[in-house]
């Protein structure tokens, strides 16, 4: 599921404000040592947020005259954190071990990490709160409202925090060295590859990677949005340390972050790589190959929904690749299925409400929300003039089913073609059909858990109680295979509760968040990241990755959108006494 972080949404304009204040020469207080045995030499490369050129440079280091292998100094990854954190950063020294401290002001809390150099170890005493945004209401949840517009008025959901707990990760120890992965120290500096900054620092939790193409930088989550950039540097070979830093960086990558490790029976990258033939691809001379071996782990072995090949590295060359693997292919043959059925009842577009006889419909096909203005839903004076999205028309339809003399007893939440989006959103839709909305997390790399909950003002008046919730009727929910991530995560939380009805086929699942990575050579791509989204049952934690069971089975996709039939059929099965 996507969040609606400006850090997300925004990269680039993010990227470009943090820049204006960036000074890639922050002078750290670290002792100087004897000149190692490296030969190294430095750059300054044009840094990009895309496509957009930032009027910026980074600095850059390389060794021995390997030209596409750069490595980033510690002084520059703490200034980088300083912003993108927008937190303090102490930093110290002692030999080959640098110590960073964190400020956390949410948690009031000093968060201590270490590089040690001749180990070649990344040590974090915990990483969720080392690296928690600014933004994040805590250390795992992925909604972003603030819950209070910047008067300091109620404003959309309202944490519950009674209701709310979190749970902290182990410490959590990334032995570069055992991949055979080499931090280096020399001549005063202390360097570490910019790849492996890209991994552990802003991949997990901006959603963008550092790509280097020989010319410049490009820091972005999908390289689609900026094949120009990107691709205008030449295509050709890798250099041999770059070949062999580039397999082993990916491994611990994958090992770390990889989300359904566990349910895929994956317990190193570097077995599966070698089971299934792709190590001598990822290590052999052709580009191509290599690229070829990561997309058709994507689409052949790993093949979960949230797992997605972006694009080639430059040293490769734009490709245009049209196939995807089976579990990708199956669900846009679902979608096509409900779409094709839809089409034959609502050929000008499926209404976003509809009251059929005593039953209304509600049905979108994402979840959507402005976290950046919650207020937007305040100033319109009527609900007609509400935005057009998911908590607009959840308002819209509150108002419609509360109306004096209203005829509606059953509300039917239409998800059988919802492909996910904002959890903001599906947060909002959950407390409107519960009063409460509880979402759980796990993230797969620290351990760490938590649950929150949530209430929305449904209504507008900016207090959030029962007449903001929709529990005096008869609900239910349409499913489909095609409902996925958000779509999935709400029948889900729904079937839960025991207070809603669910009607169709089994949903889609997708229980964690879409991870945007790369290679070291430049290929990119998304995986099912650490961080996976759960209920809570007896006190117990169950990802929603093989979906939700219907109560009712609705056989034929035409079942879904023959409405007058289904509230006759609704009607049947809400018995009411005599």
């Amino acid at each position: 599921m996507s969040t609606t972080s400006n850090y997300r949404k925004h990269p680039a304009k993010k990227l470009v404000c943090l820049l204006l204040t960036l000074t890639l020469l922050l002078t750290l207080s670290i002792s100087a040592f004897a000149a190692g045995t490296h030969e190294i030499s430095d750059g300054a490369f044009p840094l990009y947020a895309n496509s957009m050129n930032t009027g910026m440079e980074m600095k850059l280091y390389f060794l021995d005259g390997v030209g596409d292998l750069p490595y980033m100094e510690v002084n520059d990854l703490v200034t980088l954190l300083r912003m993108f954190f927008e937190s303090e950063f102490a930093v110290s020294a002692e030999d080959a071990v640098v110590t960073i401290t964190r400020t956390n002001e949410a948690y009031s809390a000093e968060v201590p990490m270490t590089i040690d150099f001749d180990s070649s170890v990344l040590w974090f005493q915990d990483y969720n709160l080392f690296c928690m945004l600014p933004v994040a209401p805590n250390i795992l949840d992925l909604t972003m409202s603030k819950g209070f517009n910047d008067n300091g008025e109620p404003a959309v959901l309202q944490k519950v925090g009674t209701k709310s707990f979190e749970r902290f990760g182990d410490a959590v120890e990334i032995r570069l060295g055992d991949y055979g992965i080499d931090l280096v120290r020399q001549d005063g500096l202390y360097l570490i590859p910019l790849q492996t900054v890209s991994d552990f620092f802003t991949a997990p939790n901006l959603a963008q990677s550092f790509y280097f193409n020989g010319q410049s930088v490009i820091f972005s989550g999908d390289l689609r949005a900026c094949p120009d950039v990107y691709y205008s540097a030449p295509a050709g070979e890798r250099s041999e340390e770059l070949t062999e830093f580039g397999f082993n960086e990916l491994c611990v990558m994958l090992d770390c972050l990889y989300g359904l490790k566990e349910a895929h029976a994956i317990d190193s990258f570097g077995g599966l790589f070698h089971e299934v033939g792709f190590d001598a691809y990822l290590r052999g001379p052709e580009v191509k190959q290599a690229d070829g071996a990561i997309y058709r782990l994507i689409t052949d072995f790993l093949d979960d929904n949230h797992s997605k090949f972006y694009a080639f590295s430059y040293l490769t060359g734009p490709n245009d690749y049209q196939a995807e693997g089976f579990s990708r292919t199956r669900m846009a043959e679902h979608r096509q299925r409900q779409m094709d059925a839809r089409a034959a009842v609502y050929p000008d577009g499926i209404p976003g409400y509809e009251e059929v006889g005593n039953t209304a419909y509600i049905s979108f096909d994402s979840f959507d929300m402005n976290t950046d203005d919650p207020d937007v839903y305040y100033r319109a004076e009527d609900v007609a003039d509400l935005p057009d999205d998911t908590v607009g028309l959840i308002m819209k339809a509150h108002a419609m089913i509360n109306r004096e003399d209203s005829p509606i007893e059953n509300i039917v939440l239409d998800l059988s073609a919802n492909g996910g989006g904002a959890t903001d959103a599906a947060v909002f839709t959950i407390a409107w059909f519960l009063g409460e909305a509880a979402i759980g997390m796990n993230d797969t790399m620290t351990g760490a858990m938590c649950s929150t909950t949530y209430r929305g003002d449904t209504n507008r008046d900016r207090q959030f109680d029962e007449s903001d919730a929709v529990t005096d009727k008869n609900l239910f929910c349409l499913i489909s295979p095609f409902s996925f991530s958000g779509g999935n995560l709400v029948p889900c939380m729904l079937k839960e509760s025991g207070k809603v009805t669910l009607l169709g086929r089994t949903s889609g699942g997708g229980a964690c968040v879409v991870q945007p990575v790369s290679s070291a050579w430049g290929t990119s791509f998304a995986i099912s990241g650490p961080r996976r989204m759960s209920f809570l049952k007896n006190g117990a934690f169950y990802d929603v990755d093989r979906g939700a069971d219907p109560d009712f089975v609705l056989p034929t996709p035409a079942q879904y959108y023959d409405r007058a039939t289904l509230t006759d059929y609704l009607n049947s099965i809400c018995w009411k006494s005599a």
